[in-house]
């Protein structure tokens, strides 16, 4: 079975991508590196790959748009797994180059973004030139061939493409982390762990008033809490959305489960994107009103009216 990520090598999404081939015992698996998330569901859709890993959520910049829509257009896709990776540059350059010798430095421009401050106290001169991905700037650093003598990269790629690190950690802000998400075509679904989350997006039906919060409230008057709510364009026509959600709890729980036959109900389109262990381990609290327990006793009683 091979898995996807975000190219070239030595990406954060790769880190992710070792991260959870680490936690299932298959770091020998075959890893294939692609040109974007579009791409690597579309192989995951088409069976080329068994499964790939996309960034989802930034704790900085929110939801990943590209990845968001491309979930909604390649079929029957689900989410198996998730992991975090906390976002740490470093500055690297080739070997017997010095702070002091970089006259220009490359990276991907949000990475550019996320660490001015220690450029302007470390290298204010330095000229900046645009790279496709910080993977990419490290790699063409490695060649030798390029008008720059230091790369701001993840530190994986500064040890993938043989550069040295002048600088750990510069990042301006020292929590910023990278969710991402294992997917791969519809199948079974991973056992409830108590610690759990449910993707799915929903599409409202019209943009009445109130139209969001009936949707909402699906999910309130059960119990569930949600950790990401995003919208996107449906393509459809100016006003109409569809939401991508992340609820706590998982699909086998009878709260979810009404909360999504809810949602069901009353959107134009709802598209279940899986249930899965969270990255945290933090066990979900559930109301005692609203558990399974407490579901199973109002249906018994249900049952006993109807008999």
């Amino acid at each position: 079975m091979s898995f996807g990520y975000l190219g070239p090598e030595a990406t954060f999404t790769e880190a992710a991508l070792l991260q959870l081939l680490e936690a299932r015992g298959r770091t020998d698996a075959a890893r294939v590196p692609m040109r974007g998330a579009d791409a690597a569901l579309a192989a995951v859709a088409a069976g080329e790959l068994g499964a790939a890993v996309v960034p989802i959520e930034n704790s900085l910049e929110g939801g990943v748009p590209a990845t968001l829509d491309a979930l909604t257009q390649h079929g029957r896709l689900q989410i198996i797994a998730e992991t975090v990776v906390r976002v740490r540059f470093v500055l690297a350059a080739g070997p017997g180059v010095g702070v002091d010798e970089v006259r220009a430095f490359s990276t991907h421009p949000h990475a550019e973004a996320q660490t001015r401050a220690w450029l302007s106290d470390h290298l204010p001169a330095a000229h900046y030139i645009p790279a496709a991905s910080t993977a990419a700037a490290a790699r063409d650093l490695g060649t030798g061939e390029v008008d720059y003598q230091a790369a701001i990269c993840p530190a994986l790629a500064a040890e993938r493409y043989g550069l040295t690190v002048l600088a750990d950690d510069i990042g301006d802000r020292k929590d910023a982390d990278t969710r991402f998400v294992l997917v791969s075509t519809a199948r079974e679904l991973p056992a409830p762990t108590g610690a759990d989350k449910t993707t799915l997006v929903a599409a409202l039906a019209s943009d009445r008033a109130g139209a969001l919060l009936e949707l909402l409230e699906q999910f309130s008057t059960r119990g569930v809490n949600l950790s990401r709510i995003e919208s996107r364009p449906t393509g459809d026509g100016l006003g109409l959305y569809q939401f991508s959600i992340d609820a706590q709890g998982h699909i086998a729980e009878p709260r979810m489960a009404e909360a999504l036959t809810g949602v069901h109900r009353i959107a134009r389109r709802v598209q279940f994107l899986g249930s899965y262990p969270s990255a945290d381990g933090e066990k979900v609290i559930v109301d005692p009103d609203m558990t399974a327990q407490a579901f199973a006793a109002a249906h018994d009683w249900l049952e006993a009216i109807r008999r």
